[in-house]
C-alpha cells in the first residue's frame, strides 16, 4: 500500500486523475486512485496464490524471497498484457517506481519479520513439535542438528525407536523415548506433536513408513523424512518420480567451466572495486602500524591454496616481530580447538593490532590476494600447511576452491567456533558453491564484522 499510494502521490500529488485509453486520447471511468486499489489488492492475491506466506517457507532460505518477487513479476506481465489489451495508456513513471519499490518494501518487510522471528524460535515459541522416528542414532544426529539450529522451526519433543533399541534408552539426546515404530500416531498425539520426523530408513522399509503415513491420514500432522544428505543445498536436489517411487536426485558439484569463470570474474571485479574504495583507509591502518610498534607494515605467510597450491597471504601486522618465536611458549595455554591455535588474549598482539582484529581490518590486504588470483572474495578459511598436515581425507575437500577473505567461519563466530563446526560449513559451502550465496555472505559479513563475536 505504501508503495503503490506512495507512487500515486509522487507522480499525480493529491489529484487522481483518470486512466487514459490510447486510441481516442480519452479518459475513462478508471480513476489512478482506484486503479491503485485494484493493483494492492491483485498484489495481495498473488502473493496468496503463490503461497508466500506458507509456514514451511516463511523464516528460513530463500524460498520465501523467491516466492514474493516471482509473485510481483507476474502479477505486472499480467498488468502489462492487460494494459495492451484494454489500450489502457497507464502512465510509466507511476507503474516503475511502484513495481520495484513494492517488491523492495515487501523483502524488507519479511526479512524484519524473519528476525523476529528467528529470536522468538531460539526461545522455542512458534515451531513445530516434532516427533522424531528411527534408530537411536539416526534420531541423536537429527536431534542435534535440530537443538543447534533453532531457527529452521521445529522442537523435538520425543522418539519412537524400534522395539529392541527402546528397551535400553528411556531416552535419546534428552528426549523421552515415548513409543516404537507401530504407535507413531498415538504417540504424536500424546506429546500434542504436529510433525513426525523419519529420521532414517535402517528400520523402516516401505511398508513400514506406508503404514506410518496411513495412520496420520485422520491427523493434521506432517510427515516429514530426512535422508541420508546432510549438508547438500536444496538447488542440487530434484525428486523424480518414477513407478510410485518418490526417486532423489543429487547433482554433483562441480568446480570447473562456466562456475570456475563466473566465480573468477565477480572475485577481480570485486576485488578492484574494493581496492579502489578503501585505499584512503589503507594508508591510515598502515601509518599506524609503522608508527606504533617496530617491525614491517605487513604481515606475510604461507597458505594453503586451490589444490594444496602454496601462496603467501598478506595481512596488516598485529603482532610483535618475534609472535613466531614465541608461539612454542603459548601452546600450553591454546584455547583453539583441532590443530587450530587460538588464544584470546594472546600477549603478542599489539595494541593497534588489537582494533584491527576486532573488525577484521587486519584482513583487508588480502583484496591484493584475490586481485593476484590466489584467493577468493569468499571461500573457506586459508589454512597453514601444518594444518593441512593433520587434515584427515575428508577435510581436505576444502581445498577444491580457492580460500576467502570471508566466509561461513566468518559470519558463525569466527574463532568462537569449534573446529569441526568450522570444517562443516567450510564443506557445505564446498559442495553448495552459489554466486548468490557469495553475494549474502558478503552481506551477512558486514553484519559480524560490527559483533566481533569471536574476533580475536
Amino acid at each position: 500500500m505504501a508503495a503503490v499510494f506512495g507512487s500515486q502521490l509522487f507522480w499525480f500529488g493529491l489529484s487522481a486523475p483518470p486512466v487514459q485509453v490510447i486510441p481516442v486520447d480519452a479518459p475513462s471511468p478508471l480513476s489512478y486512485f482506484s486503479f491503485s486499489v485494484i493493483l494492492i489488492v491483485a498484489w495481495m492475491l498473488s502473493l496468496g496464490f503463490y503461497d508466500t506466506r506458507n509456514r514451511r517457507v516463511v523464516g528460513i532460505g530463500s524460498m520465501e524471497y523467491k516466492r514474493i518477487f516471482d509473485a510481483s513479476m507476474r502479477l505486472f506481465g499480467v498488468l502489462a498484457i492487460t494494459a495492451v489489451l484494454l489500450q489502457l495508456d497507464l502512465a510509466r513513471g507511476y507503474v516503475v517506481t511502484a513495481f520495484p519499490l513494492g517488491v523492495v518494501m515487501l523483502l524488507f518487510s519479511r526479512w524484519s519479520w524473519r528476525h523476529w522471528l528467528v529470536r522468538q524460535r531460539q526461545k522455542q515459541k512458534y515451531s513445530s513439535r516434532a516427533l522424531l522416528v528411527g534408530s537411536v542414532a539416526s534420531v541423536s544426529d537429527i536431534a542435534d542438528l535440530l537443538a543447534r539450529y533453532p531457527f529452521a522451526g521445529y522442537l523435538a519433543v520425543g522418539a519412537c525407536i524400534p522395539g529392541a533399541e527402546r528397551s535400553n534408552n528411556p531416552t535419546v539426546h534428552n528426549l523421552p523415548v515415548v513409543g516404537g515404530l507401530g504407535e507413531v500416531a498415538e504417540s504424536a498425539k500424546a506429546l500434542n506433536a504436529d510433525t513426525v520426523i523419519l529420521t532414517s530408513s535402517d528400520h523402516l522399509p516401505p511398508k513400514v513408513v506406508k503404514r506410518i503415513s496411513w495412520s496420520l491420514e485422520s491427523t493434521k500432522v506432517d510427515l516429514i523424512m530426512a535422508p541420508a544428505l546432510l549438508d547438500t543445498a536444496g538447488p542440487r536436489i530434484h525428486t523424480r518420480p518414477f513407478a510410485g517411487l518418490p526417486l532423489i536426485h543429487v547433482e554433483v558439484p562441480r568446480y570447473e567451466g562456466s562456475k570456475q569463470a563466473t566465480k573468477a570474474t565477480f572475485d577481480f571485479a570485486a576485488s578492484l572495486f574494493g581496492i579502489l574504495l578503501i585505499s584512503p583507509l589503507l594508508v591510515v591502518i598502515a601509518v599506524l602500524v609503522k608508527t606504533t610498534s617496530d617491525g614491517p607494515i605487513f604481515f606475510r605467510q604461507v597458505r594453503v591454496g586451490l589444490n594444496g597450491q602454496p601462496f603467501l597471504m598478506m595481512k596488516f601486522r598485529t603482532m610483535d616481530v618475534d609472535a613466531e618465536s614465541r608461539l612454542d611458549e603459548l601452546m600450553t595455554v591454546n584455547e583453539g580447538s583441532g590443530p587450530l591455535f587460538k588464544l584470546r588474549d594472546d600477549p603478542r598482539v599489539t595494541p593497534v593490532g588489537r582494533v584491527l582484529r576486532r573488525y577484521s581490518l587486519d584482513e583487508l590486504p588480502q583484496f591484493f590476494n584475490v586481485l593476484a588470483g590466489n584467493m577468493s572474495i569468499v571461500g573457506p578459511r586459508p589454512p597453514l600447511v601444518s594444518e593441512v598436515e593433520q587434515y584427515e581425507p575428508d577435510v581436505k575437500r576444502r581445498l577444491l576452491v580457492k580460500p576467502g577473505i570471508t566466509g561461513p567461519w566468518q559470519i558463525n563466530g569466527r574463532s568462537d567456533l569449534r573446529w569441526e563446526d568450522g570444517v562443516r560449513l567450510d564443506l557445505y559451502y564446498v559442495e553448495n558453491w552459489t554466486l548468490t550465496g557469495d553475494v549474502i555472505l558478503i552481506w551477512r559479513t558486514i553484519k559480524a564484522v560490527f559483533e566481533n563475536r569471536g574476533a580475536y
